[in-house]
């Protein structure tokens, strides 16, 4: 079964237009976990205009599933990820006041960089995944930065689907069979929905996890945060 992990960005955005703590970020945590999310992602930016470096600290406590700590490894970031020690760091190369995730890595201009990166997060015992696009000479390129794991940017695949386009997939499926055979780990997440989930799991061979914030939260707004975590549960065995 394809693991969830459920990203709590919008609930600390929430959260923050308020003040306060309401809606209690570590109580949805936990709460996730208690409903059967198998983990919980958190994706701290410079301007912690949402997820605070002080709320991934005190995560730390709270996660007893898998704790993935997504970013862009600039030298604050690695020091939280070193203090905090997640399960997993997810490398996103986020641009300064970026709204969202925009892209996956240049695995061979930055090649260099994130295998000292990921080195670093090795030898304290992280796993490593990099973001990236569904590109194999990208995957290929994963594969000599030494990470553990890439996930695949679905934004793409999101949006195709919507449109009714179904062979957008195709470029997924080719860059996932690439990652099987050089013994990569699959992750994926972006735009990932109840709508497609299912199609998108069904259709990656060896997809191990999936992270997803935006589109969960909002179908929680109509449905509820525990039926919503079991509905992606089932259409994901």
């Amino acid at each position: 079964m394809t693991k969830l992990s459920v990203n709590i960005n919008k609930i600390a955005t929430l959260r923050n237009s308020r003040g306060g703590n309401v809606p209690n970020l570590l109580q949805v945590a936990k709460d996730v976990q208690k409903f059967g999310a198998h983990g919980v992602t958190v994706h701290p930016r410079p301007d912690e205009r949402h997820i605070r470096y002080q709320d991934a600290r005190d995560l730390k406590d709270v996660v007893y599933t898998e704790y993935n700590i997504e970013g862009n490894p600039q030298h604050n970031f690695i020091d939280l990820v070193l203090e905090c020690k997640p399960t997993q760091v997810t490398l996103v190369p986020d641009a300064i006041g970026a709204l969202t995730s925009n892209a996956g890595w240049d695995t061979i201009t930055h090649k260099d960089y994130l295998k000292e990166v990921i080195a670093e997060f090795k030898r304290n015992g992280i796993r490593t995944s990099i973001f990236v696009d569904p590109v194999v000479a990208m995957v290929e390129g994963a594969m000599e930065t030494g990470t553990d794991r890439i996930e695949l940017y679905t934004e793409s695949f999101a949006h195709e689907y919507g449109l009714g386009n179904f062979k957008g997939i195709e470029p997924y499926v080719t860059a996932a069979i690439k990652a099987n055979e050089l013994g990569l780990g699959i992750n994926a997440g972006h735009d990932l929905s109840l709508d497609n989930i299912k199609f998108f799991k069904e259709n990656i061979p060896g997809l191990l996890e999936v992270s997803i914030g935006h589109a969960l939260i909002c179908e929680s707004l109509y449905l509820g945060l525990e039926n919503v975590v079991n509905m992606y549960l089932q259409k994901m065995k």
